[in-house]
């Protein structure tokens, strides 16, 4: 049985559970098959990156307060987040991974940051 790559198509030699012809077809191969089919995952994890990457600079000491301005400022958009928490005087915590951020009185934010155990 003739055994042919899974990118091109052309004919294998070499070892019996070899599957690309060249390193190339390897990872094009992979890429079409990790790259988000659509628009919509690849605009939302982006804008995630971003609003981590925000908190992330303002939050430096693991609890910090800020301006809602100061987040605007910086293009934080309040729509994404990974996950919320509520505490059991039910203030919510809303997380973008281990970053979060709780609103207080007069536009004013906390930031913290949690240690994530996986």
């Amino acid at each position: 049985m003739e055994r042919k790559c899974l990118e091109c198509g052309d004919k294998l030699i070499g070892r019996a559970d070899k599957r690309y012809c060249s390193d190339a077809c390897r990872n094009a191969h992979n890429n079409s098959l990790n790259k988000d089919g659509k628009n919509l995952l690849r605009n939302v994890n982006n804008r995630l990156r971003k609003n981590y990457r925000i908190l992330e600079a303002l939050n430096t000491k693991d609890k910090t307060k800020t301006k809602k301005e100061t987040l605007l400022k910086h293009g934080f958009n309040f729509k994404f987040y990974t996950s919320q928490y509520v505490t059991k005087t039910g203030s919510t915590y809303n997380y973008v991974y281990d970053q979060g951020y709780l609103p207080l009185d007069n536009d004013w934010f906390l930031l913290v940051k949690t240690d994530m155990v996986l």
